[in-house]
Protein backbone atom coordinates (compact mmCIF):
# COMPACT_ATOMS: atom_id res chain seq x y z
CA UNK A 1 0.00 0.00 0.00
CA UNK A 2 2.73 2.47 1.07
CA UNK A 3 4.73 1.77 -2.09
CA UNK A 4 1.79 2.63 -4.36
CA UNK A 5 1.23 5.92 -2.57
CA UNK A 6 4.93 6.70 -2.83
CA UNK A 7 4.83 6.36 -6.61
CA UNK A 8 1.51 8.09 -7.16
CA UNK A 9 1.68 11.59 -8.63
CA UNK A 10 -0.18 14.27 -6.68
CA UNK A 11 0.84 17.48 -8.41
CA UNK A 12 0.56 19.08 -11.85
CA UNK A 13 3.42 21.21 -13.18
CA UNK A 14 1.55 24.42 -12.33
CA UNK A 15 1.12 23.33 -8.68
CA UNK A 16 4.90 22.90 -8.41
CA UNK A 17 5.67 26.18 -10.17
CA UNK A 18 3.04 28.00 -8.09
CA UNK A 19 4.49 26.53 -4.91
CA UNK A 20 8.06 27.35 -5.93
CA UNK A 21 7.12 30.93 -6.75
CA UNK A 22 6.35 31.40 -3.05
CA UNK A 23 10.07 31.72 -2.49
CA UNK A 24 10.08 34.90 -4.59
CA UNK A 25 8.09 36.36 -1.69
CA UNK A 26 10.40 34.82 0.90
CA UNK A 27 13.51 36.17 -0.79
CA UNK A 28 12.14 39.60 -1.48
CA UNK A 29 12.37 39.80 2.31
CA UNK A 30 15.37 37.62 2.94
CA UNK A 31 17.82 38.52 0.18
CA UNK A 32 17.03 42.21 0.47
CA UNK A 33 17.46 42.19 4.24
CA UNK A 34 20.54 39.98 4.51
CA UNK A 35 22.42 41.68 1.68
CA UNK A 36 21.60 45.34 2.23
CA UNK A 37 20.40 46.03 5.77
CA UNK A 38 23.91 46.53 7.14
CA UNK A 39 25.09 48.88 4.39
CA UNK A 40 21.82 50.87 4.68
CA UNK A 41 22.20 51.22 8.46
CA UNK A 42 25.93 52.06 8.45
CA UNK A 43 26.22 54.20 5.32
CA UNK A 44 22.76 55.85 5.04
CA UNK A 45 21.31 56.08 8.57
CA UNK A 46 24.80 56.41 10.09
CA UNK A 47 24.43 53.78 12.84
CA UNK A 48 27.39 51.90 14.37
CA UNK A 49 28.05 48.47 12.79
CA UNK A 50 28.92 46.85 16.13
CA UNK A 51 25.77 48.04 17.90
CA UNK A 52 23.62 46.92 14.95
CA UNK A 53 25.36 43.52 15.09
CA UNK A 54 24.57 43.20 18.79
CA UNK A 55 20.90 44.17 18.30
CA UNK A 56 20.55 41.57 15.53
CA UNK A 57 22.15 38.91 17.75
CA UNK A 58 19.82 39.87 20.63
CA UNK A 59 16.84 39.70 18.29
CA UNK A 60 17.81 36.12 17.38
CA UNK A 61 17.19 34.95 20.94
CA UNK A 62 13.47 35.47 20.30
CA UNK A 63 13.74 33.65 17.00
CA UNK A 64 14.75 30.22 18.20
CA UNK A 65 11.79 30.10 20.57
CA UNK A 66 9.19 31.16 18.03
CA UNK A 67 10.32 28.59 15.44
CA UNK A 68 9.37 25.55 17.43
CA UNK A 69 6.24 27.41 18.65
CA UNK A 70 4.94 28.05 15.12
CA UNK A 71 5.95 24.54 13.98
CA UNK A 72 3.87 23.11 16.81
CA UNK A 73 0.95 25.47 16.08
CA UNK A 74 0.91 24.37 12.42
CA UNK A 75 0.74 20.72 13.49
CA UNK A 76 -2.32 21.60 15.63
CA UNK A 77 -4.16 23.83 13.15
CA UNK A 78 -7.40 22.76 11.47
CA UNK A 79 -8.99 25.16 8.97
CA UNK A 80 -10.66 25.37 5.58
CA UNK A 81 -7.26 26.10 4.08
CA UNK A 82 -5.60 23.20 5.90
CA UNK A 83 -2.81 23.28 8.51
CA UNK A 84 -0.03 25.33 6.95
CA UNK A 85 -1.63 27.56 4.32
CA UNK A 86 -3.42 29.99 6.69
CA UNK A 87 -0.13 30.70 8.50
CA UNK A 88 1.63 31.24 5.20
CA UNK A 89 -1.09 33.59 3.95
CA UNK A 90 -1.58 35.83 6.99
CA UNK A 91 2.04 35.74 8.16
CA UNK A 92 3.16 37.54 5.02
CA UNK A 93 0.98 40.61 5.59
CA UNK A 94 3.08 41.33 8.68
CA UNK A 95 6.26 40.64 6.68
CA UNK A 96 5.38 43.29 4.12
CA UNK A 97 4.66 45.96 6.74
CA UNK A 98 7.72 45.32 8.90
CA UNK A 99 10.12 45.00 5.94
CA UNK A 100 9.07 48.44 4.72
CA UNK A 101 9.39 49.81 8.27
CA UNK A 102 13.03 48.67 8.61
CA UNK A 103 14.05 50.74 5.59
CA UNK A 104 12.00 53.79 6.68
CA UNK A 105 13.88 54.79 9.85
CA UNK A 106 13.05 58.50 10.29
CA UNK A 107 16.10 60.78 10.15
CA UNK A 108 14.35 63.12 12.63
CA UNK A 109 14.58 60.55 15.47
CA UNK A 110 17.44 60.61 17.96
CA UNK A 111 20.00 57.80 17.61
CA UNK A 112 18.66 55.75 20.52
CA UNK A 113 15.17 55.91 19.02
CA UNK A 114 16.57 54.90 15.61
CA UNK A 115 18.21 51.81 17.13
CA UNK A 116 14.93 51.00 18.94
CA UNK A 117 12.86 51.45 15.76
CA UNK A 118 15.18 49.10 13.88
CA UNK A 119 15.23 46.52 16.69
CA UNK A 120 11.44 46.36 17.07
CA UNK A 121 10.70 46.19 13.33
CA UNK A 122 13.50 43.66 12.72
CA UNK A 123 12.42 41.41 15.62
CA UNK A 124 8.75 41.44 14.62
CA UNK A 125 9.67 40.66 11.02
CA UNK A 126 12.02 37.79 11.83
CA UNK A 127 10.72 36.25 15.03
CA UNK A 128 7.01 36.51 14.27
CA UNK A 129 5.83 37.09 10.70
CA UNK A 130 8.65 35.61 8.61
CA UNK A 131 8.79 32.57 10.92
CA UNK A 132 5.06 31.85 10.64
CA UNK A 133 5.15 32.29 6.86
CA UNK A 134 8.36 30.36 6.23
CA UNK A 135 7.79 27.31 8.41
CA UNK A 136 4.30 26.93 6.97
CA UNK A 137 5.73 27.26 3.47
CA UNK A 138 8.39 24.59 4.08
CA UNK A 139 5.97 22.23 5.81
CA UNK A 140 3.69 22.32 2.77
CA UNK A 141 6.23 20.07 1.00
CA UNK A 142 5.12 17.19 3.19
CA UNK A 143 1.41 18.16 3.30
CA UNK A 144 0.52 18.38 -0.41
CA UNK A 145 2.18 15.17 -1.67
CA UNK A 146 3.40 11.84 -0.29
CA UNK A 147 5.66 11.24 -3.27
CA UNK A 148 9.31 11.81 -2.30
CA UNK A 149 10.32 12.50 -5.90
CA UNK A 150 7.71 15.28 -6.10
CA UNK A 151 9.09 16.67 -2.86
CA UNK A 152 12.56 16.89 -4.40
CA UNK A 153 11.03 18.59 -7.45
CA UNK A 154 9.15 21.07 -5.24
CA UNK A 155 12.39 21.84 -3.42
CA UNK A 156 14.19 22.38 -6.72
CA UNK A 157 11.52 24.70 -8.11
CA UNK A 158 11.43 26.55 -4.83
CA UNK A 159 15.17 27.18 -4.74
CA UNK A 160 15.37 28.08 -8.44
CA UNK A 161 12.91 30.87 -7.66
CA UNK A 162 14.80 31.71 -4.47
CA UNK A 163 18.18 32.09 -6.13
CA UNK A 164 16.76 33.87 -9.18
CA UNK A 165 15.14 36.36 -6.83
CA UNK A 166 18.36 36.79 -4.82
CA UNK A 167 20.24 37.29 -8.06
CA UNK A 168 17.82 39.95 -9.24
CA UNK A 169 17.70 41.74 -5.92
CA UNK A 170 21.48 41.76 -5.53
CA UNK A 171 21.90 42.97 -9.12
CA UNK A 172 19.33 45.75 -9.26
CA UNK A 173 18.85 47.10 -5.72
CA UNK A 174 21.72 49.63 -5.62
CA UNK A 175 20.77 50.93 -9.08
CA UNK A 176 17.09 51.00 -8.10
CA UNK A 177 17.85 52.97 -4.89
CA UNK A 178 19.74 55.58 -6.95
CA UNK A 179 16.94 55.75 -9.52
CA UNK A 180 14.40 56.27 -6.71
CA UNK A 181 16.27 59.36 -5.58
CA UNK A 182 19.12 57.80 -3.58
CA UNK A 183 19.71 58.09 0.16
CA UNK A 184 16.98 57.42 2.71
CA UNK A 185 14.15 58.23 0.28
CA UNK A 186 15.53 55.78 -2.29
CA UNK A 187 15.75 52.91 0.23
CA UNK A 188 12.23 53.65 1.48
CA UNK A 189 10.76 53.53 -2.01
CA UNK A 190 12.55 50.29 -2.90
CA UNK A 191 11.42 48.61 0.34
CA UNK A 192 7.77 49.51 -0.32
CA UNK A 193 7.91 48.18 -3.89
CA UNK A 194 9.56 44.92 -2.78
CA UNK A 195 6.99 44.46 0.02
CA UNK A 196 4.06 44.81 -2.40
CA UNK A 197 5.59 42.38 -4.92
CA UNK A 198 6.10 39.85 -2.13
CA UNK A 199 2.53 40.21 -0.90
CA UNK A 200 1.04 39.53 -4.33
CA UNK A 201 3.28 36.54 -5.12
CA UNK A 202 2.83 34.94 -1.69
CA UNK A 203 -0.97 35.07 -2.02
CA UNK A 204 -0.83 33.43 -5.47
CA UNK A 205 1.47 30.71 -4.11
CA UNK A 206 -0.87 29.89 -1.19
CA UNK A 207 -3.76 29.23 -3.57
CA UNK A 208 -1.75 27.23 -6.10
CA UNK A 209 -1.65 24.04 -3.97
CA UNK A 210 -4.12 22.10 -1.80
CA UNK A 211 -3.22 20.18 1.34
CA UNK A 212 -4.08 16.48 1.45
CA UNK A 213 -6.61 15.32 4.06
CA UNK A 214 -5.00 13.96 7.25
CA UNK A 215 -6.27 10.40 6.59
CA UNK A 216 -4.46 10.30 3.27
CA UNK A 217 -1.22 11.69 4.70
CA UNK A 218 -1.19 8.88 7.22
CA UNK A 219 -1.74 6.07 4.73
CA UNK A 220 -5.50 5.76 5.00
CA UNK A 221 -5.99 5.61 8.71
CA UNK A 222 -2.73 4.12 10.02
CA UNK A 223 -1.59 6.46 12.77
CA UNK A 224 -4.13 9.05 11.67
CA UNK A 225 -4.87 9.86 15.32
CA UNK A 226 -4.19 13.53 16.03
CA UNK A 227 -0.72 14.08 17.52
CA UNK A 228 -0.90 15.55 21.00
CA UNK A 229 2.42 16.89 22.17
CA UNK A 230 3.55 19.96 24.07
CA UNK A 231 6.15 22.48 22.99
CA UNK A 232 8.73 20.85 25.28
CA UNK A 233 7.92 17.36 23.93
CA UNK A 234 8.27 18.71 20.40
CA UNK A 235 11.67 20.20 21.18
CA UNK A 236 12.81 16.94 22.83
CA UNK A 237 11.68 14.86 19.85
CA UNK A 238 13.54 17.16 17.48
CA UNK A 239 16.81 17.40 19.38
CA UNK A 240 16.90 13.67 20.11
CA UNK A 241 17.04 13.14 16.33
CA UNK A 242 20.73 13.48 15.45
CA UNK A 243 19.91 14.20 11.80
CA UNK A 244 17.72 17.15 12.83
CA UNK A 245 20.68 18.55 14.78
CA UNK A 246 22.99 18.03 11.79
CA UNK A 247 20.60 19.71 9.37
CA UNK A 248 20.11 22.66 11.72
CA UNK A 249 23.87 23.04 12.13
CA UNK A 250 24.41 22.86 8.36
CA UNK A 251 21.69 25.42 7.75
CA UNK A 252 23.15 27.73 10.37
CA UNK A 253 26.65 27.44 8.91
CA UNK A 254 25.34 28.02 5.41
CA UNK A 255 23.82 31.30 6.50
CA UNK A 256 27.08 32.41 8.11
CA UNK A 257 28.74 31.47 4.80
CA UNK A 258 26.22 33.57 2.84
CA UNK A 259 26.69 36.52 5.20
CA UNK A 260 30.45 36.39 4.61
CA UNK A 261 29.88 36.35 0.84
CA UNK A 262 27.62 39.40 1.31
CA UNK A 263 30.58 41.18 2.90
CA UNK A 264 31.58 41.19 -0.77
CA UNK A 265 29.65 44.46 -0.95
CA UNK A 266 32.16 46.09 1.43
CA UNK A 267 35.02 44.16 -0.20
CA UNK A 268 34.21 45.56 -3.67
CA UNK A 269 33.72 49.05 -2.26
CA UNK A 270 36.89 49.37 -0.16
CA UNK A 271 39.34 46.69 -1.40
CA UNK A 272 38.63 46.47 -5.15
CA UNK A 273 37.41 50.12 -5.08
CA UNK A 274 34.54 49.29 -7.42
CA UNK A 275 31.08 48.46 -6.03
CA UNK A 276 29.78 47.83 -9.57
CA UNK A 277 31.51 44.42 -9.58
CA UNK A 278 29.12 43.19 -6.85
CA UNK A 279 26.40 42.12 -9.32
CA UNK A 280 29.01 40.09 -11.26
CA UNK A 281 29.82 38.13 -8.10
CA UNK A 282 26.12 37.68 -7.47
CA UNK A 283 25.76 36.17 -10.96
CA UNK A 284 28.80 33.94 -10.41
CA UNK A 285 27.16 32.71 -7.20
CA UNK A 286 23.59 32.25 -8.31
CA UNK A 287 23.69 31.04 -11.93
CA UNK A 288 25.70 27.84 -11.14
CA UNK A 289 23.37 27.22 -8.19
CA UNK A 290 20.35 27.43 -10.49
CA UNK A 291 21.99 25.05 -12.99
CA UNK A 292 22.84 22.62 -10.18
CA UNK A 293 19.24 22.76 -8.96
CA UNK A 294 17.89 21.98 -12.42
CA UNK A 295 19.90 18.76 -12.58
CA UNK A 296 19.56 17.73 -8.90
CA UNK A 297 16.42 15.55 -9.30
CA UNK A 298 18.14 13.62 -12.12
CA UNK A 299 21.37 13.26 -10.10
CA UNK A 300 19.49 12.00 -7.01
CA UNK A 301 17.97 9.35 -9.27
CA UNK A 302 21.31 8.43 -10.85
CA UNK A 303 23.22 8.19 -7.56
CA UNK A 304 20.23 6.39 -5.99
CA UNK A 305 19.94 8.81 -3.11
CA UNK A 306 21.12 12.13 -1.75
CA UNK A 307 23.97 11.26 0.58
CA UNK A 308 26.94 10.93 -1.81
CA UNK A 309 25.71 13.73 -4.02
CA UNK A 310 25.59 16.20 -1.12
CA UNK A 311 28.95 15.12 0.29
CA UNK A 312 30.86 15.34 -3.02
CA UNK A 313 29.14 18.63 -3.80
CA UNK A 314 30.50 20.25 -0.66
CA UNK A 315 33.99 18.84 -1.20
CA UNK A 316 33.92 20.48 -4.65
CA UNK A 317 32.85 23.78 -3.11
CA UNK A 318 35.76 23.71 -0.62
CA UNK A 319 38.17 23.33 -3.55
CA UNK A 320 36.41 26.20 -5.34
CA UNK A 321 36.74 28.62 -2.39
CA UNK A 322 40.42 27.73 -1.85
CA UNK A 323 41.01 28.69 -5.50
CA UNK A 324 39.05 31.95 -5.01
CA UNK A 325 41.50 32.79 -2.23
CA UNK A 326 44.48 32.05 -4.49
CA UNK A 327 42.99 34.14 -7.31
CA UNK A 328 42.37 37.06 -4.92
CA UNK A 329 46.00 37.11 -3.80
CA UNK A 330 47.06 36.92 -7.46
CA UNK A 331 44.81 39.94 -8.04
CA UNK A 332 42.76 38.29 -10.81
CA UNK A 333 39.07 39.22 -10.70
CA UNK A 334 38.10 36.93 -13.68
CA UNK A 335 39.61 33.90 -11.88
CA UNK A 336 37.89 34.92 -8.63
CA UNK A 337 34.58 34.93 -10.50
CA UNK A 338 35.27 31.58 -12.16
CA UNK A 339 36.11 29.78 -8.90
CA UNK A 340 33.22 31.48 -7.09
CA UNK A 341 31.03 29.77 -9.69
CA UNK A 342 32.69 26.37 -9.06
CA UNK A 343 32.13 26.68 -5.29
CA UNK A 344 28.50 27.74 -5.80
CA UNK A 345 27.83 24.79 -8.13
CA UNK A 346 29.05 22.40 -5.43
CA UNK A 347 26.58 23.69 -2.85
CA UNK A 348 23.66 23.32 -5.30
CA UNK A 349 22.51 19.70 -4.80
CA UNK A 350 22.03 20.16 -1.05
CA UNK A 351 19.81 23.20 -1.64
CA UNK A 352 17.66 21.19 -4.05
CA UNK A 353 17.25 18.00 -2.06
CA UNK A 354 17.36 19.43 1.45
CA UNK A 355 13.57 19.51 1.89
CA UNK A 356 13.51 15.83 0.92
CA UNK A 357 16.32 15.15 3.42
CA UNK A 358 14.22 16.87 6.10
CA UNK A 359 11.20 14.75 5.11
CA UNK A 360 13.45 11.68 5.53
CA UNK A 361 14.59 13.10 8.87
CA UNK A 362 10.96 13.44 9.94
CA UNK A 363 10.39 9.83 8.93
CA UNK A 364 13.37 8.83 11.08
CA UNK A 365 11.65 10.36 14.13
CA UNK A 366 8.45 8.49 13.19
CA UNK A 367 10.31 5.17 12.77
CA UNK A 368 12.23 5.54 16.04
CA UNK A 369 9.63 7.33 18.21
CA UNK A 370 6.32 6.58 16.42
CA UNK A 371 5.44 10.28 16.44
CA UNK A 372 4.65 12.60 13.53
CA UNK A 373 6.25 16.03 13.90
CA UNK A 374 6.31 17.24 10.29
CA UNK A 375 5.52 20.90 11.01
CA UNK A 376 7.98 21.09 13.86
CA UNK A 377 10.61 19.19 11.83
CA UNK A 378 10.60 21.94 9.21
CA UNK A 379 11.44 24.43 11.94
CA UNK A 380 15.11 23.47 11.38
CA UNK A 381 15.01 25.36 8.07
CA UNK A 382 13.70 28.54 9.56
CA UNK A 383 15.57 28.06 12.84
CA UNK A 384 18.90 27.57 11.05
CA UNK A 385 18.10 30.23 8.48
CA UNK A 386 17.36 32.97 10.94
CA UNK A 387 19.76 32.02 13.69
CA UNK A 388 22.55 31.55 11.14
CA UNK A 389 21.55 34.55 9.06
CA UNK A 390 21.38 36.71 12.18
CA UNK A 391 24.66 35.38 13.51
CA UNK A 392 26.26 35.97 10.13
CA UNK A 393 25.08 39.57 9.90
CA UNK A 394 25.89 40.19 13.59
CA UNK A 395 29.37 38.75 13.05
CA UNK A 396 29.76 41.05 10.05
CA UNK A 397 28.88 44.05 12.22
CA UNK A 398 31.16 43.04 15.08
CA UNK A 399 34.17 42.25 12.90
CA UNK A 400 33.75 45.48 10.90
CA UNK A 401 33.46 47.50 14.09
CA UNK A 402 36.42 45.68 15.68
CA UNK A 403 38.56 46.43 12.60
CA UNK A 404 37.93 50.17 12.83
CA UNK A 405 35.38 50.45 10.00
CA UNK A 406 33.67 53.85 9.64
CA UNK A 407 30.79 54.23 7.16
CA UNK A 408 31.57 57.94 6.77
CA UNK A 409 35.12 57.39 5.45
CA UNK A 410 35.77 56.92 1.74
CA UNK A 411 39.04 55.08 2.49
CA UNK A 412 39.06 52.58 5.36
CA UNK A 413 42.05 51.95 7.68
CA UNK A 414 44.43 49.07 6.84
CA UNK A 415 43.10 47.05 9.81
CA UNK A 416 39.65 47.12 8.18
CA UNK A 417 41.04 46.10 4.77
CA UNK A 418 42.83 43.12 6.37
CA UNK A 419 39.60 42.12 8.12
CA UNK A 420 37.67 42.26 4.85
CA UNK A 421 40.18 39.75 3.39
CA UNK A 422 39.62 37.41 6.36
CA UNK A 423 35.82 37.71 6.14
CA UNK A 424 35.38 37.43 2.40
CA UNK A 425 38.15 34.92 1.62
CA UNK A 426 39.16 32.83 4.65
CA UNK A 427 36.02 32.32 6.76
CA UNK A 428 33.96 30.82 3.86
CA UNK A 429 36.60 28.09 3.39
CA UNK A 430 36.53 27.13 7.07
CA UNK A 431 32.71 27.02 7.10
CA UNK A 432 32.55 24.75 4.04
CA UNK A 433 35.10 22.35 5.55
CA UNK A 434 32.93 21.97 8.67
CA UNK A 435 29.80 21.40 6.55
CA UNK A 436 31.62 18.70 4.53
CA UNK A 437 32.44 16.85 7.76
CA UNK A 438 28.75 17.01 8.80
CA UNK A 439 27.67 15.79 5.34
CA UNK A 440 29.93 12.75 5.66
CA UNK A 441 27.71 11.66 8.60
CA UNK A 442 24.30 12.62 7.17
CA UNK A 443 23.17 9.28 5.76
CA UNK A 444 19.57 9.44 6.97
CA UNK A 445 18.20 7.47 3.99
CA UNK A 446 20.33 4.46 4.83
CA UNK A 447 19.33 4.72 8.51
CA UNK A 448 15.63 4.71 7.53
CA UNK A 449 16.08 1.77 5.15
CA UNK A 450 17.75 -0.23 7.94
CA UNK A 451 14.99 0.65 10.43
CA UNK A 452 12.30 -0.38 7.94
CA UNK A 453 14.09 -3.63 7.16
CA UNK A 454 14.32 -4.39 10.90
CA UNK A 455 10.62 -3.73 11.46
CA UNK A 456 9.73 -5.90 8.42
CA UNK A 457 11.85 -8.70 9.84
CA UNK A 458 10.19 -8.27 13.24
CA UNK A 459 6.68 -8.26 11.79
CA UNK A 460 7.67 -11.21 9.57
CA UNK A 461 8.92 -13.25 12.54
CA UNK A 462 5.60 -12.80 14.45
Amino acid sequence: MGEMMENRRYLKWYNKVGYGAGDIAGNVVYAFLSTFVMIYLTNTVGLNAGIVGSLIALSKLFDGVTDIFFGTMIDKTKSRLGKARPWMLYGYIGCAVTLAAIFMIPASLGQVAQYAWFFIAYTLLNAVFYTANNIAYSALTSLVTRNSRERVEMGSYRFIFAFSTSLLIQSVTLVFVEAAGGGAAGWRMVAIVYSLIGLIVNTISVFSVRELPAEELNEGGVGAAEEKYTLIDGAKLLFSNKYYVMISATYLLQQVYTAMLNVGLYYMLYVLMNENIFPAFSWANNIPLIIALLITPALVEKWSGMYKLNLYGFILSVIGRVLVLVAAYMGSIPLMLLFTAVAAFGTGPWQGDMNAVIAACSEYTYLTRKKRVDGAMYSCTSFGLKLGGGLGVALTGWLLDFSGFDGKLAVQPQSCIDMLHVMFLWIPILVLIVISVIMSRMNVEQANAELKAESHMRSGSH
